[in-house]
């Protein structure tokens, strides 16, 4: 589609027709449109509405247009101005790693929450993406010992990007297929993930923002489950004595996920809720 305004290039009017160019697909419509535009101008959300008169130039119209076409068509809007905001920290993101999403700061809630008069803290993050999970407990907790692995080399690559850029390198962050570069005896107080969930065949994977994001992050076989099984079998090994297994799971996936904890020997499995009071994270202690 090629996207044309009509009137002045002022930021009142340019603001006005994207927002009605985004309307029909986007429920943040407005939103949008000012990251956009504060994209292309280097600028803060505030100076929009400081200089509403103010004209962009041609250059800056044609550039704000690109970018404005690629979220009409559904891009993210994260991977258009490759970053997002996750726990008040400023992440980079790629197509080669999910976008974190507010629900997944319950789990940095709920961990915190439970540890939070500990300091001699060991904790493993698998399949860290981003790193947004590890590099959120991080910069609350600077003196527990974190370490974060992804099997993607570019998503690895990415995290220590990200941890460089928030000054956590504490967390040691490194290539590995689940626990297979793991230190074999190496335990930890706790060890938490975001695995891929979602059922291959589920039709939403063709909706919205997921369109976008590497399927080998969002799918698992055995409806979902098989990942989550595969870690929660092998994690004990790499628990300490109670130690606990945090998961991100589907708002569906609650009473699955506390059976396959049962019956691996896992006890008291207990389910959280999200923002949105749907099931999110489940947890268990390895007793």
């Amino acid at each position: 589609m090629r996207i044309c305004f009509v009137g002045d290039n002022s930021i009142a009017n340019i603001l006005k027709q994207g927002q009605a160019v985004l309307q029909p697909g986007s429920d943040s419509a407005l939103l949008d449109t000012q990251i956009l535009l504060c994209f292309v101008l280097n600028k803060p959300r505030s100076y929009l509405f400081t200089w509403p008169e103010k004209q962009l130039s041609d250059h800056e119209l044609e550039c704000f247009l690109v970018l404005l076409n690629r979220r009409y068509a559904g891009e993210p809007i994260a991977y258009i101005v490759g970053e997002k905001e996750f726990w008040s920290l400023p992440l980079k993101v790629s197509p080669a790693t999910l976008i974190p999403r507010p629900d997944t700061e319950t789990l940095i809630e709920l961990v915190l929450d439970l540890y939070q008069d500990e300091k001699n803290v060991t904790c493993l993050d698998l399949g860290t993406g981003t790193g947004a999970i590890a590099l959120a407990l991080a910069s609350e907790q600077p003196h527990w010992q974190i370490e974060a692995i992804d099997f993607s080399l570019d998503a690895v690559s990415l995290a220590t990007e990200n941890a460089n850029n928030l000054t956590l390198n504490q967390v040691n962050i490194y290539q590995s297929d689940w626990f297979s570069a793991v230190p074999k005896g190496k335990q930890f107080t706790l060890i938490v993930s975001n695995p891929p969930y979602i059922d291959p065949a589920d039709e939403n994977l063709n909706q919205g923002d997921v369109r976008f994001e590497p399927k080998s992050a969002l799918t698992a076989d055995a409806n979902g489950l098989a990942d989550i099984k595969h870690i929660a079998q092998h994690a004990s090994a790499y628990l300490t004595q109670n130690g606990k297994l945090f998961f991100e799971h589907g708002f569906d996936q609650g009473q699955a996920v506390r059976d396959i904890l049962t019956s691996l020997g896992y006890v008291n499995p207990q389910t959280v809720q999200d923002l949105n009071d749907q099931d999110r994270i489940t947890w268990a202690v390895f007793s």
